[in-house]
């Protein structure tokens, strides 16, 4: 599906005509610089190849600066595939945050804040053991049992216990475009969505 590369910049309220206060999410959307077109005849599928943010040529390999050398455009610090644009595109077209209207609704696709490694009631919501202790010392946010008695006498395989946490792809989906503001190149979302202020999110109409 037809999609843009932005940057999450934080989050804010907007009032809307019924008079409802809605958290929205405000992000840098583009303007993005098509560096590949992707063809059924020559790559077996179509897509448009999409970068995003400059970065400089110090900080640009050699494999990097042919490509994008080939596509005339300057080096990118993101790029990412999208499918579905209908339209004729070519090479260093840029597409801005015009491709998305107000009450639109998209996916939003970033990655999680990192929280290392925690605890089941931290990681999975556990209650812990309702303020007692059953005569231990410092167990009220202990996982409990584990395993399953003498047979199988192992720990089944999902089993929700400690680990890392955070970190992982996530996809928001149905957010309604609640403003487009196409002169900042900013997009207004309704509701949260992953990452921290400036991760890098990908937008799917």
């Amino acid at each position: 599906m037809p999609g843009l590369i932005g940057k999450k910049i934080g989050m804010t309220s907007v009032f809307v005509a019924d008079g409802r206060n809605l958290p929205c999410t405000v992000i840098e959307v583009g303007p993005c610089v098509v560096t590949q077109i992707k063809t059924v005849e020559k790559d077996g599928y179509a897509a448009l190849q999409l970068g995003f943010e400059d970065k400089t040529e110090k900080h640009t390999n050699k494999a990097e600066m042919g490509h994008f050398a080939a596509s005339g455009t300057t080096p990118k610090r993101n790029l990412v595939e999208f499918s579905g644009f209908e339209g004729e595109f070519k090479l260093g077209d840029a597409i801005t945050v015009d491709l998305f209207t107000e009450e639109d609704f998209v996916n939003v696709i970033g990655t999680s804040k990192g929280k290392g490694f925690q605890g089941v009631v931290k990681r999975h919501g556990f209650g812990g053991v309702g303020q007692t202790t059953h005569g231990q010392h410092n167990r009220l946010r202990a996982p409990g049992s584990l395993g399953a008695s003498s047979y199988p006498s192992r720990v089944f395989k999902g089993m929700r216990m400690a680990g890392r946490t955070g970190g992982d792809r996530v996809t928001m989906q149905n957010l309604q475009v609640i403003k487009v503001m196409p002169e900042h190149n900013l997009l207004l979302v309704k509701g949260s969505v992953p990452g921290a202020k400036g991760s890098i999110v990908l937008i799917e109409k």
